[in-house]
């Protein structure tokens, strides 16, 4: 789906992961769930704060194959590549939580801008 580059816009894709994995029987209060969500609001805040360009959509692909859960985040600003960081402030603790819930995460170029995704992989022993 395509989101408009504002905090509302992150806030209805953070809702929208939300919902779309409950409905694929991973329920609000499952760890897939929570981290799943989490992740796609980070990657969207993002998107609206670091990949903004003004009159540009960003887009968030949710997707659930072959056991893992993957979320991409898209938007037109390729020049700015996220990568983690020292937190300064009250900043900067985004992709520490991307990292440490997400069994991988990466960024791929696209025309124009960047892709960033994360794949969580659900426990088989976890239910949801």
């Amino acid at each position: 789906m395509r989101f408009t580059s504002t905090p509302r816009g992150a806030r209805l894709a953070r809702r929208l992961v939300s919902l779309r994995l409950d409905e694929w029987g991973h329920p609000y209060d499952s760890k897939v769930n929570e981290a799943v969500t989490l992740i796609a609001a980070e990657l969207a805040a993002n998107a609206v704060r670091h990949g903004r360009v003004p009159g540009r959509d960003f887009h968030l692909r949710l997707a659930g194959e072959d056991g893992v859960v993957r979320v991409e985040v898209s938007d037109t600003l390729g020049e700015r590549l996220p990568e983690v960081r020292v937190p300064s402030g009250e900043s900067g603790r985004g992709l520490i939580l991307v990292d440490a819930l997400a069994d991988k995460w990466g960024v791929a170029p696209r025309q124009p801008g960047k892709t960033v995704w994360a794949e969580v992989r659900p426990s088989p022993a976890t239910p949801g």
